[in-house]
């Protein structure tokens, strides 16, 4: 398996997302038990960006990963404006001796 960074870019309906946020984070979260999402979280804010997060995950490859992604509340909502999965090879970290020195070796 490759591991992949997924970027969200959220639309601007906060109250929305606030609304469907509890059950995306637990599909995220059942994702993480199964071993795919290996980080979530939003990105700070910044002054006149929208709303954005990085997921990263583990998977077979893209296609299946936007397909699984799909699923997300978030998304089925209509509250995710953009999403970009590119596979990502990191080459320097901790994580090298940590959780995903299998993956990473």
């Amino acid at each position: 398996m490759a591991i992949f960074a997924v970027h969200y870019t959220y639309s601007d309906d906060t109250a929305a997302r606030d609304e469907h946020r509890s059950a995306h984070r637990e599909f995220l979260g059942a994702l993480a038990d199964e071993g795919v999402v290996l980080l979530s979280g939003p990105y700070a804010p910044v002054d006149g960006a929208a709303d954005a997060a990085l997921i990263v995950v583990r998977g077979d490859s893209a296609a299946e990963l936007v397909e699984l992604m799909r699923e997300d509340p978030f998304q089925q909502q209509g509250l995710v404006e953009q999403v970009a999965v590119r596979e990502w090879t990191p080459v320097l970290g901790s994580w090298f001796d940590g959780p995903l020195a299998d993956d990473l070796g």
